[in-house]
């Protein structure tokens, strides 16, 4: 064989490897990006019930507050719920908005800071909407009573001061919990991954998938 055969052979194949290197690629990115968007599923149907939770709250609260007008703690409590049912809604739907516009053709990169900004958001939500339940459930409790016109007339009953300074406890103890334990997961997934524990780490599955994308893509 003669030189010029030799080379054109040896370019022949190294398109070839090169063509078949694109493809293996394109392969294995299109199926971690899968599981990087079946990752966030269960986050996308968690929203979904957050925001009806939203809009029986507001139900809840609007006709609490507008039948108990003269009515201070009554009226407060109505107000209160209707306030946190909105936003519930708002939380919910900003989550469900950045998990609806990301772009999975777009470069990984751009997939990253999609990723980091609904994480960022979604632990925004997560300590908006569900540590304040320690104090919540007794305002939805009050809120319910208020529908009966009789509960206007009556006391506030001691348990309901004991509950909203419990709840006030426990809601700060969580707040304490959070913090303290921020930076120091403890806990780890069934895949070795760090456990942060603050509603976020199927997001971080998802960013961990494209991260094993991008070091895929630089060998």
């Amino acid at each position: 064989m003669e030189l010029d055969e030799l080379k054109s052979a040896w370019h022949s194949l190294d398109r070839r490897l090169s063509q078949q290197n694109d493809i293996q690629l394109a392969l294995l990115r299109e199926r971690k990006l899968e599981r990087a968007r079946g990752g966030l599923r269960p986050l996308i149907w968690g929203q979904l019930l957050q925001m009806l939770l939203g809009v029986g709250l507001i139900v809840l609260g609007v006709s609490c507050w507008t039948n108990n007008l003269h009515s201070v703690g009554l009226l407060i409590s109505g107000v209160l719920v209707h306030a946190f049912g909105l936003l519930h809604v708002v939380m919910a739907g900003i989550t469900l908005g950045l998990a609806g516009t990301i772009d999975y053709a777009a470069p990984v990169l751009r997939i990253q800071k999609q990723l980091a900004r609904l994480l960022k958001v979604y632990v925004l939500n997560a300590n908006l909407c569900g540590a304040p339940w320690w104090i919540l459930w007794v305002l939805v409790v009050i809120a319910v009573a208020g529908l009966n016109p009789a509960t206007a007339q009556t006391q506030t009953p001691p348990w309901i001061w004991i509950s909203l300074a419990l709840g006030t406890v426990g809601w700060l103890g969580t707040w304490a919990w959070l913090w303290l334990r921020r930076n120091k997961p403890t806990q780890v997934n069934a895949d070795g991954a760090p456990c942060v524990g603050d509603g976020g780490d199927s997001i971080r599955r998802s960013q961990r998938v494209l991260d094993e994308i991008a070091a895929f893509e630089q060998e």
